[in-house]
């Protein structure tokens, strides 16, 4: 489930879009302010953030610069300052999107869609993992600006857990993934590769861990916000 955070003063309009994304399946998170939108977003992955510009604390747009230094997410603007002067700085800021009050509801849905989309196309060569990031393109992994290269079996193992945190595969799952329907070995080898990462990864679980999931198979948790594509 794709989580969105909606960032506003306003408690009615926090009160309207919770009732229409979670209608169209998504989970919302909601603060305030800028300051406890990213105390929320320093404990949970957030997929897409929804910000007012004008709240208390810390507006919107010093919280769309700070998402845009720390996280790797779409921002979609909404607020009543709608002269250009006003989405000129607030695009400066790093906002992907910019919606007037007052707005319709499903115009916010279909925005939103949008940016989802575009930034899995965008992204959809790296995924990231608190300091990691793990490029699907040129098959590297980055710690913390470190590049390490794995065994092909193993980035492509580590790639597809981490594509989906949190979902669990069995391992037959994983085997017809990573090595394809034709392999003829043990799935046992899963565990096998699933034990080297985390050796590799050992100094790494904060970020991540790779959970096994008793009597089904593996899951990848992710202990630090990120953007994944």
């Amino acid at each position: 489930m794709i989580t969105v955070l909606v960032v506003d003063d306003d408690a009615h309009i926090r009160e309207l879009l919770r009732l229409y994304l979670q209608k169209e399946g998504y989970q919302m998170l909601e603060a305030e302010d800028g300051k406890e939108a990213l105390s929320i977003m320093e404990q949970t992955h957030v997929r897409a953030a929804i910000v007012d510009i004008m709240m208390p604390k810390l507006d919107g747009y010093e919280l769309c610069k700070d998402i845009r230094t720390f996280y790797d997410i779409p921002v979609l603007m909404l607020t009543a300052k709608g002269e250009i002067a006003d989405k000129e700085k607030a695009f400066i800021a790093g906002t992907d999107d910019y919606i007037v009050k007052p707005f319709e509801p499903k115009e916010v849905l279909f925005r939103l869609k949008a940016l989802l989309r575009r930034f899995q196309m965008i992204h959809n060569d790296k995924i990231r993992i608190g300091t990691i990031c793990i490029n699907r393109k040129n098959y590297e992994v980055q710690v913390d600006g470190k590049t390490i290269i794995l065994p092909l079996k193993e980035f492509e193992l580590l790639a597809q857990l981490a594509s989906y945190p949190n979902q669990i595969f069995t391992r037959e799952q994983l085997i017809e993934h990573v090595w394809g329907l034709g392999y003829e070995g043990n799935a046992r080898t899963v565990d096998v590769h699933i034990k080297r990462l985390r050796e590799r990864f050992a100094d790494c679980q904060d970020d991540f861990t790779i959970q096994t999931v008793r009597g089904i198979g593996y899951k990848l948790e992710m202990l630090k916000a990120g953007g994944q594509s």
